[in-house]
């Protein structure tokens, strides 16, 4: 639902859209955290570029998909490939990049190269890898963990330290390198730049 369906490689995205540093926490679902450098420009940049339709209110993520190089991919346990969504209004928010460098180097494959998605107010499932195809579309794209385990990751997945995932509590993280635990902020962190995004809605339904 574009109206300028467009095929980039990594280096005309980067020619294009001119990456520049994001240092944003990331939050892990399991209780762990961290903060990166991040080389990346605005995902709104590339939409912009496409030019969304006005029916189009969500974007979907796919995945490479390459069970010879990656054999976990021939488990038939995961709806392979791998698939993230998220509302248009969020891919739009200043905040989500398109990620294709960190810590002032090339992104490398283990962290998702050759390019990413990082919406650092999510948890980290939601930052998909490794990404092939994004599309727009007029519906809640399925995403690989709500699929498997819906009562565990939701569509959202929003940081949130009020709703607890069934195995981790989600009231307090560990940073990495750091042996205290400290509190969870709401939104990561982020909830000035953020939470309009949410108003009237019931956080712990839509978690």
């Amino acid at each position: 639902m574009v109206k300028n369906p467009k095929t980039f490689t990594v280096d005309e995205m980067n020619q294009l859209f001119k990456p520049e540093e994001r240092i944003y926490r990331m939050r892990c679902v399991e209780g762990w955290s961290l903060v990166i450098p991040w080389l990346g420009f605005p995902l709104s940049r590339l939409l912009e570029a496409v030019e969304p339709t006005t029916a189009a209110s969500y974007v979907r993520f796919e995945t490479v998909f390459s069970p010879d190089e990656m054999p976990g991919q021939n488990t038939l346990s995961y709806p392979w490939p791998y698939q993230e969504g998220l509302r248009l209004d969020e891919a739009n928010n200043d905040l989500t990049i398109l990620a294709t460098g960190m810590y002032g180097g090339e992104l490398p494959a283990q962290n998702g190269g050759g390019i990413r998605l990082v919406v650092p107010w999510k948890y980290g499932f939601k930052s998909a890898k490794a990404l092939v195809k994004i599309e727009l579309v007029d519906y809640q794209p399925d995403t690989l963990w709500n699929a498997i385990a819906p009562n565990e990751y939701g569509f959202y997945s929003n940081v949130n330290p009020n709703v607890d995932h069934p195995r981790w509590s989600q009231a307090t993280e560990r940073r990495i390198g750091e042996t205290e635990r400290r509190l969870t902020l709401m939104f990561n962190g982020y909830e000035d730049q953020v939470a309009h995004l949410y108003e009237g809605m019931d956080l712990k339904v839509n978690y």
